[in-house]
C-alpha cells in the first residue's frame, strides 16, 4: 500500500508529533507496511469469534488478609530526603514555611 503523505501529516498533527520532512517520509515508509499487514488480518473470517476485551481469562489472586509485623518508624525514614520526628517532612502545598 502506497501511504500519502497527507495521511502521515494527519497523523503527526493527531499525535502532536514535530516532525520534519525526512522524519515524515521515514515515517510514510514504516507505516505502509503496518497498514498492509492490518489489511490483511481484515481479511481474516471472524464472525464466529464472539467480541471479547481479553483474551486469556482473568482472575484475581488474592492473599489472605493477615496482620504481619511492619517496619519500624526508623527503617522507614530511613532513605527519607527530610524528616522530623517519626514524619515525613515534605514542602507545603498551600503556603506556609
Amino acid at each position: 500500500m502506497k501511504l500519502e503523505r497527507e495521511v502521515v501529516d494527519n497523523v503527526a498533527v493527531l499525535a502532536r508529533l514535530g516532525l520534519d520532512d525526512n522524519e515524515k517520509e521515514r515515517m510514510r515508509e514504516e507505516l505502509a507496511p503496518i497498514l498492509d499487514y492490518f489489511e490483511m488480518l481484515g481479511e481474516l473470517e471472524t464472525s464466529h469469534i464472539p467480541p471479547t476485551a481479553q483474551v486469556i481469562t482473568i482472575q484475581n489472586l488474592m492473599r489472605p488478609d493477615e496482620a504481619r509485623p511492619s517496619l519500624s518508624p526508623e527503617d522507614v525514614l530511613a532513605n527519607a530526603p527530610g524528616r522530623e520526628d517519626s514524619s515525613f517532612r515534605v514542602r507545603p502545598v498551600f503556603g506556609g514555611q
